[in-house]
């Protein structure tokens, strides 16, 4: 457990239901379709653009990191209708995105009054980070996301990204 890993989840109903992709994509290729479409999305929840909700998340992250341990967190952003994550996890991916998800899908939808609905969307995305190029690469992917998107000017600029924070909680970084 001790390799970094790349986790990105989104909203329930984020993107068309039924969306396809060519047959000949690797599940690289057909992530990279997905964000995209992520970040371009003009229909689909956006809940995770409520300051409230997208604070919520991010405390969540970091209390994950730091008070229980479950992973060493690199880097991070929360947009509008997906999360992306690099840790290295301490405990099974499964177990450390499940306690996540379930946490800020409960708080989620007491914030928007919506309690017993589907928050997120049940899969998530996670892949192993093979070496150091590849984790330089994903850590400027990630917190250059809202850039890329329009939604910020600068990296740190966005306030629910690594990107913004000076100091994290836990000395992590």
């Amino acid at each position: 457990m001790d390799q970094p890993v790349f986790l990105t989840w989104r909203l329930a109903d984020s993107l068309p239901a039924n969306r396809p992709f060519p047959s000949a994509i690797t599940s690289g290729q057909a992530f990279v379709a997905m964000d995209r479409l992520l970040d371009q999305a003009r229909t689909g929840p956006v809940y995770l653009r409520r300051p409230e909700i997208a604070k919520l998340l991010v405390d969540v992250i970091h209390y994950q990191a730091c008070s229980l341990g479950h992973y060493e967190l690199h880097s991070y952003v929360v947009m509008p209708n997906h999360v992306h994550l690099l840790v290295t996890p301490r405990v099974p991916v499964s177990r450390l995105t499940h306690s996540l998800k379930r946490f800020t899908a409960k708080e989620g939808n007491r914030i928007l009054g919506l309690t017993g609905k589907p928050f997120w969307q049940d899969e998530s995305y996670d892949r192993l980070v093979r070496n150091d190029e590849e984790f330089q690469r994903i850590a400027r992917y990630i917190e250059w996301n809202p850039v890329k998107s329009g939604l910020a000017v600068a990296p740190e600029e966005f306030p629910w990204s690594s990107a913004h924070m000076r100091a994290w909680p836990c000395g992590a970084g």
